[in-house]
């Protein structure tokens, strides 16, 4: 069995004294590297908190376009830009995009907060994580105008068509494939023809509390069950998933591989 990453989570969601047994629950099920998203600015110090207190745990800073109380002003990005700079931990500029569901911010605050975070991105040459509902032609185009796959990223939690997919692709980045996969017959026929090299494999982890029992709240150890269906779509091994979606984004984030070797301490 080859070590998994689960390439984004919201681990600082959790009570904090969960954690040590949310990573062991991970860490049984093979999962050796956790990425937590920011969807605010707390959110993000906290991400980069936790990060520096577990082994497993590393970060992305960022603001969701839902959670945006308005425009990215100077203060919000200098301090994106504290929390990312010199910090071996934080990986990416995450989780960043374009929400266009009626209840979301409206869109030109959106578009100026998607662009500035693309610009954090390129300046700090960390890859993006994007967020995309209702919304892939402008995210697409966003990205192509400002000239974002100079640092490449991730389209998060891709339920998307093949040729969305396929244009993503073209642009520099990876196709995250979460627990949808397990039960949409039309995202499982996207993900039948990807090429493996551009899927990288996320949980999207987060508190459930609408869930009857708390284990049944998705957590990292639920990898494997994506990267197992994945296998069976594509007629290939479960350990060949692991490697190349492992590889892939260990490679987007400029992570040794040796990173999953080391003991963990919680």
């Amino acid at each position: 069995m080859s070590p998994l990453v689960d390439s984004h989570t919201h681990l600082d969601h959790f009570p904090p004294g969960e954690m040590p047994e949310v990573l062991s629950r991970a860490a049984a099920a093979g999962v050796s590297l956790v990425i937590a998203a920011g969807t605010t600015l707390d959110s993000s110090r906290a991400c980069v908190r936790l990060a520096g207190r577990h082994r497993p745990l590393y970060a992305g800073v960022g603001l969701h376009p839902t959670e945006l109380q308005g425009p990215v002003d100077d203060y919000a990005y200098d301090a994106l830009k504290e929390l990312a700079q010199g910090n071996p931990k934080v990986v990416c500029v995450s989780e960043i995009g374009l929400d266009f569901l009626p209840t979301s911010p409206d869109r030109a605050t959106q578009t100026q907060a998607f662009r500035r975070q693309i610009a954090l991105g390129l300046e700090l040459g960390k890859p993006l994580i994007v967020h995309s509902r209702e919304a892939h032609p402008v995210t697409l185009r966003t990205l192509r105008e400002e000239g974002a796959g100079e640092v490449g990223g991730v389209m998060h939690y891709f339920q998307g068509d093949e040729e969305t997919a396929a244009k993503a692709i073209d642009l520099g980045f990876l196709i995250s494939l979460a627990k949808p996969l397990l039960r949409l017959p039309e995202l499982q026929e996207v993900a039948r023809k990807l090429p493996l090299e551009r899927i990288v494999l996320e949980t999207d982890a987060a508190p459930q509390p609408w869930k009857k029992y708390r284990r049944n709240w998705t957590e990292p150890h639920h990898l494997p069950q994506i990267a197992g269906k994945l296998a069976e779509l594509k007629g290939v091994t479960v350990e060949e998933v692991e490697r190349q979606t492992t590889a892939n984004i260990l490679g987007l984030l400029k992570l040794d591989r040796r990173v999953l070797e080391e003991p963990a301490s919680n």
